[in-house]
């Protein structure tokens, strides 16, 4: 086996979607966000006699919580087939590439958060490989997602009974309209109202820096919603798209008895379904010991609409050198301040 590094975004994008992932981290725009933060990006790709087998998005992180080498989603394996032991070699190799240019380079251990359903099985292979579990969650490992596989009453029959009505009631209100957006003006449209959400609902806002590099690195494949009554911008949320699903990553919403909200994901999960995706994924939902207990009421929000939780492996962290533990004492204060339980 061998790794090689690619730098083409067709090739990559060709790669990621021979995958079929249900996360937008692996994708090429999320590496270019990345860098425009100021982070290096290799796009790497374990192969055996040319045959790609799993790829990796790895982006190399100097922060104040440390040093790091930081594969979001990944690994993805390319073959559906692989058996467990094939899994582990192929990421003892990536862990042996890693660990090797992390030593040499400074950097104090690697993260793996991967894309994969926490089982027993995946449990067993990154404990064999010396990987221990990191203090905290650094993107979702719970996620809600809803098929899209069926008609609109389908869709609408398999939601809780209240955001059904909540929909409809939506759908019947004259003034309430939804806003499809890309022009550069609708983030600042939509940085009113997140900060708003933010110091009402007591979380640590992206900065409006982040969320304007999202959005462009993701064009065309990003699109703001608004929920608009009588003029007034009561709702928001940044979308993007792939082929397998759209993702509500960004959201916004003033306290209010208009049920702009349920209006808000409703159109959301229509654009992804008229986009071709197979699946509206919610993104975040609350799990014991990994998420803020803050996460419960917008988890049962998201849950009202219907859909199934996929459960991942725990963010994963494989120790190089002792600054390590400097680095597990922050994010267990971090993850206490956040309230994580």
């Amino acid at each position: 086996m061998k790794v090689v590094n690619i730098t083409q975004k067709q090739r990559w994008g060709k790669l990621v979607e021979k995958a079929k992932p249900l996360s937008f981290l692996q994708y090429f725009a999320w590496g270019e966000v990345q860098k425009e933060l100021g982070y290096e990006v290799l796009r790497l790709v374990v192969v055996k006699k040319n045959d790609p087998l799993a790829i990796a998005q790895t982006v190399f992180i100097s922060a104040k919580r440390g040093r790091f080498i930081f594969v979001p989603h990944g690994p993805l394996f390319l073959k559906e087939d692989l058996s467990q032991p094939q899994k582990l070699k192929i990421l003892k190799f990536l862990r042996d590439y890693l660990a090797k240019f992390g030593k040499e380079n400074g950097y104090s251990f690697i993260r793996f958060a991967p894309l994969l359903e926490d089982r027993v099985e995946e449990r067993r292979i990154f404990k064999n490989l010396g990987f221990r579990e990191a203090p905290i969650y650094m993107h979702a490992e719970t996620f809600w997602i809803k098929a899209l596989d069926k008609d609109e009453d389908s869709l609408l029959k398999e939601m809780r009974k209240t955001t059904r009505n909540l929909i409809r009631k939506a759908l019947r209100t004259k003034e309430l309209k939804i806003e499809k957006r890309t022009d550069p003006k609708a983030v600042d449209d939509f940085w009113k109202n997140y900060l708003h959400t933010a110091k009402t609902q007591g979380f640590t806002p992206f900065s409006k820096k982040f969320i304007k590099i999202e959005f462009e690195k993701f064009q065309p494949n990003s699109l703001f919603l608004f929920a608009k009554y009588k003029g007034e911008i009561l709702a928001g949320a940044l979308i993007l798209f792939t082929k397998q699903a759209g993702y509500y990553h960004q959201g916004a919403s003033i306290h209010s008895k208009i049920p702009a909200t349920y209006l808000l994901q409703w159109s959301a999960m229509l654009e992804a379904k008229r986009r071709g995706c197979k699946y509206y994924n919610f993104w975040g939902i609350y799990r014991e010991k990994r998420a803020p207990i803050s996460w419960k009421g917008l988890s049962f929000f998201k849950q009202g609409f219907g859909g199934f939780a996929l459960s991942l492996l725990p963010t994963q962290d494989y120790i190089l050198s002792p600054k390590y533990y400097l680095t597990w004492a922050y994010e267990k204060y971090l993850g206490w301040r956040r309230g994580v339980e």
